[in-house]
């Protein structure tokens, strides 16, 4: 595929991605993605066999960006970092009047039980975003900052389930109270394994 071709596909998964957010995968059609990326069908059909491809597509573009996303953090390793981390994510639910829910996370009920591929892609991508958070508790453990017997695995699934949770909660509510209450609930309990003194 030539540079030119590969960003008009780029072009149109993002288009999509957009649209599917907003609209959901049910009510998007292939006519709303031309629309929005500016492309024709035959464009579309070029690069994707059928709507279920491109929604494929997507979900390997937002498991992409969730990573990006928590790399744009740096490590999450001490408990200033985690607090800093979980302040961001409450900003930005309150940047988008916590409409939208996670990007990424979103795209569970609307696939998980229909589309395999598509939940096996997304369960990747959650799972390598809990494997980024569990780094930073095991540098901590490392430097010994983070006591030994920390379940570094195990806190950074609550920390990302806390997450996920928190946005679908603050999405129905329109608040982002219950994210802000349970991220640093989270956060203050990995405190409680920590060596560093006050």
């Amino acid at each position: 595929m030539t540079s030119r071709g590969l960003a008009t596909r780029a072009r149109i998964v993002a288009a999509a991605a957009d649209v599917i957010h907003q609209h959901g995968v049910g009510d998007t059609s292939i006519v709303d993605v031309q629309r929005a990326s500016g492309t024709s069908g035959s464009q579309i059909y070029h690069y994707f066999a059928d709507k279920e491809s491109l929604v494929r597509a997507v979900a390997e573009y937002r498991a992409a960006e969730a990573l990006k996303y928590q790399d744009s953090f740096g490590p999450l390793d001490s408990i200033a970092a985690l607090r800093r981390w979980a302040n961001a994510q409450v900003t930005f639910a309150n940047t988008r009047l916590c409409a939208g829910g996670c990007d990424l996370g979103a795209l569970v009920s609307q696939l998980a039980e229909s589309d395999p591929v598509s939940r096996d892609t997304i369960a990747e991508g959650l799972g390598a975003w809990a494997q980024r958070i569990e780094r930073g508790l095991k540098t901590m453990q490392d430097r010994g900052t983070l006591d030994a017997s920390t379940d570094a695995h195990g806190h950074a699934l609550a920390l990302l389930a806390a997450l996920e949770g928190g946005l679908v909660l603050s999405q129905a509510q329109r608040d982002s109270a219950a994210l802000a209450s349970v991220l640093h609930a989270v956060v203050s309990h990995i405190e409680t394994y920590s060596t560093e003194t006050a």
